[in-house]
């Protein structure tokens, strides 16, 4: 068991860097066993079909970018039950920078897969089949509306969803909008810097409303 999983996880990286370079056009299994460097026919032979190529690389984007938000000490999992602490304007501070920096990973070290999360996320539209991937979105909506709700926000459901739309759109724009012309360069603390005094503003204004 633990060797399919061992070679499925790199037939998925392997498909994540022909997303990030050419998007679902570039997809194939002859591809992505090329660009895994095994014998042609082994991406078929673990993943049949196209939807299963792609859900095995949304699973393996998941587990990555979950453990890049444990290395932030940033929340993984399903809020608990029982709400933890009120959290004070110092703890929004340190999420803020753990957010940042979290951010700033994924506009580096995690550029590619970033990008192959966005080609994935626009073929859902068109395949209703695949909308299975937006799941982990509702994870990270769940957490911050924990998280709001321990600051004190007026409405933490409806700020929580929106809190995570303005921090994907912050990271949209950094890696292929506009801000890709004008913010700090990723990876430099200038870019760390201003990434955590945009979520901090954020966090503090949805915490005061």
């Amino acid at each position: 068991m633990a060797g399919r999983t061992n070679r499925v996880a790199v037939l998925a990286d392997a498909a994540i860097e022909l997303l990030a370079e050419g998007g679902m056009r570039a997809l194939t299994h002859r591809a992505v066993d090329a660009r895994a460097g095994l014998p042609l026919g082994t991406t078929s032979a673990y993943l049949r079909t196209r939807q299963a190529l792609i859900e095995a690389v949304v699973r393996r984007l998941v587990d990555l970018d979950q453990a890049d938000l444990a290395a932030g000490d940033l929340p993984t999992g399903p809020p608990p039950v029982v709400p933890g602490p009120p959290l004070r304007p110092a703890d929004l501070d340190k999420l803020a920078v753990g957010i940042a920096e979290v951010l700033d990973r994924w506009l580096t070290a995690g550029r590619t897969r970033t990008l192959a999360r966005y080609a994935c996320l626009i073929e859902a539209v068109h395949r209703p089949e695949l909308r299975s991937i937006l799941a982990p979105g509702t994870l990270l909506r769940e957490q911050a509306r924990d998280l709001l709700a321990r600051a004190g926000a007026a409405d933490p459901r409806r700020q929580g969803d929106q809190f995570v739309a303005f921090v994907d759109g912050l990271l949209f724009d950094r890696l292929v909008g506009a801000g890709a012309l004008s913010a700090p360069a990723p990876g430099s603390p200038e870019s760390r810097a201003d990434l955590t005094a945009a979520v901090r503003t954020l966090l503090h204004a949805f915490a005061a409303g």
